[in-house]
């Protein structure tokens, strides 16, 4: 159906996987879409860790939004910040006094790490969701490198050469092996007074095994390979504090100058722009067809919803996901145009993967566990498939293979401040 005697408007809210799905799905439709995101570009944030390890450069894994659309005449696309939402008015509010008025609205503005209660340790230890943070760390990593070259201290040098990775998720392992094996190959002859093969990489986890998502043999078998690259590997150990000097861990203190927080997860204030409460993780309730409870012209997807999978347990936010929930929201908005109504959603799990260091992986595809070489490869294939654009996929196809046969990284910049926190 017509809506005000025009074309429907569809706001899409967030560039990320489920939004981008969701604009990429309506783009020859008889309606008319406007992407609004805070940056100008979309980022594929599985290989943000990569950035952070000095493999890849930033332009490797983004690509401008505007680009992505130019030839979809109905799709425009805004740069600005959501400062609330109008469900009365059917509006969104934007930064600047400016308002953007929509029919339907479909809200994808993903998630930022969470300090359960301890904001203040961000300064010291930075999460990994956006290209600033990899850029920051990498900028961490690299310069205790540098200032450990020139110390003289025996004890600062130690804590210059430690690593600390808080969480024990797919974003904390694959941090903690990068790291190690830059330390040990990439780095390893490029300096005169250090050793880099000396750099101590801790992993903390406050819960009993890494990789809690996956089967406990895969996560017995990263949490091995790990130790043997040389990780140490700490299980049920609760950060108590973090400053710029190290973490506390009960009474244990880990002297260390570069913290990264891969622990935890909150989604972005689209509860508070929407009026609603959201759970403890600030993701929203929606219903069997991801729609806002009471509003069925405003579905919530991604990592902003608390969207139910099976009895007691939600869709996870993984890119995967979110593309799903993208393209339903995307066919739900046309059926309901035409006046139709499509089955409730269903999200299709089609396996969880995490890569532990050089030829070493695990992949999780439910009665089929595949982990080493084969998990490796198969984790390369898919993270180079997902990609967006076709440059991106050659070049970071090309990255790789240069780094596995010369044992070098990529892109070892200091960009910014050459200081690190005190």
């Amino acid at each position: 159906m017509k809506i005000r005697g025009k074309r429907p408007h569809v706001v899409v809210l967030g560039a990320g996987f489920g939004g981008l799905s969701a604009t990429k799905r309506l783009g020859g439709a008889d309606v008319d879409v406007t992407l609004i995101d805070r940056q100008n570009y979309h980022v594929f944030q599985p290989l943000l860790y990569q950035v952070a390890t000095a493999t890849l450069s930033p332009a490797d894994i983004a690509v401008p939004v505007r680009s992505t659309f130019r030839d979809r005449k109905n799709t425009k696309v805004l740069l600005g910040n959501v400062a609330g939402i109008d469900r009365a008015r059917r509006e969104v509010l934007l930064d600047e006094d400016r308002r953007v008025a929509y029919d339907y609205l479909i809200v994808a503005t993903g998630a930022r790490h969470a300090y359960f209660g301890h904001d203040g340790w961000e300064p010291a230890a930075p999460g990994l969701k956006r290209i600033e943070d990899a850029t920051e760390i990498r900028r961490r990593i690299l310069l205790a490198f540098e200032k450990a070259e020139t110390e003289e201290d025996e004890e600062r040098r130690r804590e210059l050469l430690t690593f600390v990775i808080v969480g024990g998720g797919p974003t904390g392992v694959e941090m903690a092996g990068a790291i190690i094996e830059l330390a040990r190959k990439a780095l390893v002859r490029d300096f005169r007074h250090i050793d880099p093969s000396s750099a101590r990489v801790v992993l903390v986890e406050a819960g009993p095994r890494l990789l809690a998502a996956f089967p406990e043999d895969l996560s017995a078998f990263a949490r091995t390979a790990l130790i043997r690259m040389g990780v140490e590997v700490r299980l049920d150990c609760r950060v108590t504090h973090c400053g710029s000097r190290g973490i506390e861990i009960g009474e244990e203190s880990i002297g260390a100058r570069t913290i990264v927080w891969a622990a935890g997860v909150q989604a972005s204030p689209a509860a508070r722009w929407l009026g609603v409460e959201g759970d403890r993780a600030g993701r929203i309730a929606v219903d069997e067809r991801l729609r806002l409870t009471g509003d069925a012209g405003v579905f919530v997807i991604g990592d902003t919803a608390a969207a139910q999978w099976t009895e007691g347990r939600l869709v996870p936010g993984i890119a995967p996901a979110a593309k799903q929930m993208g393209d339903y929201a995307s066919l739900a908005i046309l059926a309901d145009i035409e006046g139709r109504m499509l089955p409730p959603f269903r999200y299709r799990h089609r396996g969880n993967l995490a890569t532990i260091g050089r030829k070493n992986a695990v992949v999780d595809f439910g009665r089929l566990h595949v982990k080493g070489l084969l998990a490796w490869l198969i984790w390369g294939a898919a993270h180079i498939y997902f990609l967006i654009g076709f440059r991106n996929r050659i070049i970071v196809m090309l990255h790789w293979i240069w780094a596995y046969v010369t044992l070098r990284g990529g892109v070892r910049l200091i960009t910014g401040s050459t200081e690190l926190p005190e």
